[in-house]
């Protein structure tokens, strides 16, 4: 009898770790990515070729897309932050969604530092200031700035109020001293819209929605935001290089989980994601799109949204614009 209830002792105690052993290893099943814009856009395109290296990468386990466009991405960062913390559902989180919203919202749907845990920064964009040829003559910021003038106003598109191109046409007109009017388009599509009808002057555009545009010659990049020339239209001089040295932001797509999701894997999805962009393909194909990769840790992406907060956080306060 006291031999059986040995027995019976040992094998409740082998039960946790025999479980443990038995659990199936992340990812087993597919993962979905959710994106708070239209397909065809910049944050699109990233996360529709962040799936493709990460399946190839997991067996071609299925990597789904799942598009939630509207409000500037908060229903989609809305969503993503009420899913379960387990792994299986993602979201491709940007600027706006993450550090500028916490400023341009008096009221949030998610709180971007308690709702989601950082994973990995992805890439980062640069924007390009484009004009249409045959409406505006300029082939530089000077002549834009000039033509400008002699104009009844700036009348900029942006992609949806709150959004870094947005706050970065108030840059651009606090540098030349003319106060902009930023006209707000629903979708990426309809802003292009406005630029060719002749609706508004100009627009800042991601280099990968800007690149094939000017290189059909359909529109006429003036200036590039970012430190350096993007390797997308090298031709296209900085805003430094033409004597505004402070005209210089960018936007960046990451990864991100819903808070309590587990640590470890947390730290899988990060070392398969830094995997994936810098493998060869990887990079290649987010930089023929015109992204610059980063692929950086978790601390350095929490580095990167809390600065970012900070930074946008007064272009915010400099507008007074609020969302709600």
């Amino acid at each position: 009898m006291k031999f059986h209830r040995r027995l019976a002792l040992c094998a409740a105690a082998l039960v946790p770790f025999a479980a443990f052993a038995q659990a199936p290893a992340y990812p087993s099943k597919p993962v979905r990515i959710i994106v708070g814009f239209p397909a065809g856009t910049g944050p699109d395109i990233v996360a529709r070729l962040l799936a493709q290296k990460l399946s190839e990468g997991w067996g071609n386990l299925g990597v789904i897309v799942d598009n939630k466009p509207g409000a500037a991405g908060l229903i989609a960062a809305s969503e993503a932050a009420r899913a379960a913390p387990d792994g299986y559902t993602l979201m491709l989180g940007e600027t706006g969604q993450l550090s500028i919203a916490p400023s341009s919202y008096n009221k949030l749907p998610y709180d971007p530092a308690k709702d989601f845990v950082p994973v990995s920064q992805v890439v980062t964009a640069d924007f390009i200031l484009l004009v249409n040829p045959q409406k505006v003559p300029a082939k530089n910021v000077k002549e834009y700035v000039d033509w400008t003038r002699q104009q009844k106003g700036l009348f900029m598109a942006t992609f949806g109020a709150g959004t870094p191109g947005h706050f970065g046409a108030f840059m651009f007109g606090d540098a030349i001293g003319i106060k902009p009017e930023p006209v707000h388009y629903k979708s990426t599509g309809d802003a292009m819209s406005g630029i060719f009808s002749g609706d508004v002057s100009g627009v800042f555009a991601s280099a990968g929605l800007a690149a094939p545009n000017v290189k059909s010659g359909k529109l006429v990049a003036l200036a590039s935001t970012g430190g350096q020339r993007t390797a997308a239209l090298p031709e296209v001089p900085t805003f430094k290089e033409q004597g505004y040295a402070n005209l210089e932001f960018n936007s960046w797509f990451g990864i991100v989980a819903p808070s309590k999701t587990p640590p470890e894997v947390v730290a899988k999805l990060n070392a398969d994601i830094v995997r994936a962009m810098r493998s060869p393909d990887g990079q290649k194909k987010m930089e023929d799109a015109g992204f610059r990769v980063t692929g950086t840790t978790q601390q350095e992406f929490a580095g990167v949204i809390a600065a970012d907060t900070a930074k946008w956080g007064k272009a915010v306060v400099a507008t007074g614009f609020k969302a709600d």
